[in-house]
């Protein structure tokens, strides 16, 4: 199978087509996006649902009161995301980093420099930068994933991170809604297809 540049847009259309629009990410603030990004590396979303549900209930969804926040007390509330040590370290930090730079002027920052800025913060790399951008920022740079990784592989694509990203943004209009329901759906069609080992169902090696 020879996978083509126009190929991607082919495969969002499937994948919209099965799942429907997911209308990603949950969030009610822009800085709750950039800590459900620090929390959902190496875990899984329920556990960052309730942690999130723990900060909010002492009050700890805004930058300033989380920078001052008790390091013991915020290990405790982020236990259930796993390397609760390291997260709560790297939350007070980037939110000491929001408390000193209001956020509006760092999201307004051009695009390059903001995920320059971003990937020099403690414990943010590619995909947790791209992911404050796209969904907190609201601009166009495509998170690549595992799940992606995985799913572009299956259908005869290898690359690293900043390989695969250049293949979808070159690949696809510099559209932040149709980036985050793209990744959104890739999300939602690998746990239904890539986690269950349905292989022999995939529509994507059926279609391409």
């Amino acid at each position: 199978m020879r996978f083509r540049n126009k190929d991607l847009i082919k495969v969002y259309h499937i994948l919209r087509e099965e799942l429907g629009p997911q209308y990603w990410w949950p969030a009610e603030t822009a800085f709750e996006v950039v800590v459900g990004a620090m929390l959902i590396q190496q875990t899984k979303w329920p556990n960052v649902e309730k942690a999130i549900c723990n900060l909010k209930e002492h009050g700890l969804l805004e930058p300033k009161p989380l920078a001052e926040s008790d390091l013991l007390l915020l290990e405790d509330l982020v236990r259930c995301c796993g390397f609760y040590r390291q997260k709560a370290f790297r939350l007070k930090n980037i939110a000491s980093y929001f408390t000193e730079n209001k956020m509006d002027d760092v999201f307004s920052l051009p695009l390059d420099v903001l995920r320059q800025r971003m990937l020099s913060l403690k414990g943010v790399g590619n995909e947790t930068a791209d992911s404050i951008i796209l969904y907190a920022a609201h601009k166009p740079r495509f998170v690549i994933d595992a799940y992606t990784t995985r799913m572009m592989q299956c259908v005869g694509v290898e690359g690293n991170y900043m390989q695969l990203q250049g293949l979808f943004e070159n690949s696809l209009p510099a559209d932040v809604g149709l980036y985050q329901e793209y990744h959104a759906l890739i999300v939602e069609y690998s746990k239904s297809y890539c986690g269950k080992k349905k292989c022999d169902a995939c529509l994507l090696k059926q279609s391409l």
